[in-house]
């Protein structure tokens, strides 16, 4: 299981053909997504879905930001440590698509409801890509902080068996 701190946009107001430049009336706030995937299931499957839908994966929170609190969801630190050790530590300047654009581009095909969530992308610093390779374990306990957001804290547990 890799580890990837992610800056969530929260829809508040649904609405299809958004154009950027009001695409910030349909957004309620901002969360904190962690992206945990299985890189196994991932690169063998040679798709993204089924490695990034297990349950327990994609922990959001720990709470809805409203929009009128982040003055510019464009410049905000991100981190994640693990075991607390720093992995990953951007800013959210980085993201190659804005939040405008994402919301109405996907909106191009897609019909937003309230409460949908967009993942933005994750920084540099996966595990899968590290040398040597970081994967998360049984017992670990990972923590994303995004400035002004706050810091969610999972523990990393194994499978239930039957």
């Amino acid at each position: 299981m890799d580890y990837e701190a992610e800056f969530a946009v929260v829809i508040g107001k649904g609405g299809t053909r958004i154009p950027e430049e009001s695409a910030y009336e349909h957004v309620a706030g901002y969360m904190i997504l962690h992206d945990v995937t299985a890189r196994d299931m991932q690169f063998g499957d040679k798709q993204w879905f089924r490695g990034k839908s297990c349950d327990t994966f994609a922990p959001t929170g720990p709470w809805i930001v409203t929009r009128d609190e982040v003055p510019d969801p464009h410049n905000l630190r991100i981190s994640l440590t693990l075991n607390g050790e720093t992995m990953q530590d951007s800013s959210t300047s980085n993201l190659i698509f804005k939040v405008p654009y994402l919301v109405s581009y996907l909106s191009q095909s897609l019909t937003w409801k309230a409460g949908d969530l967009i993942s933005t992308g994750t920084p540099p610093g996966v595990g899968v890509f590290r040398k040597p390779q970081v994967f998360m374990k049984a017992g670990d306990s990972a923590s994303v902080t995004v400035e002004g957001l706050g810091t969610l804290t999972n523990p990393v547990v194994g499978a239930p068996r039957n």
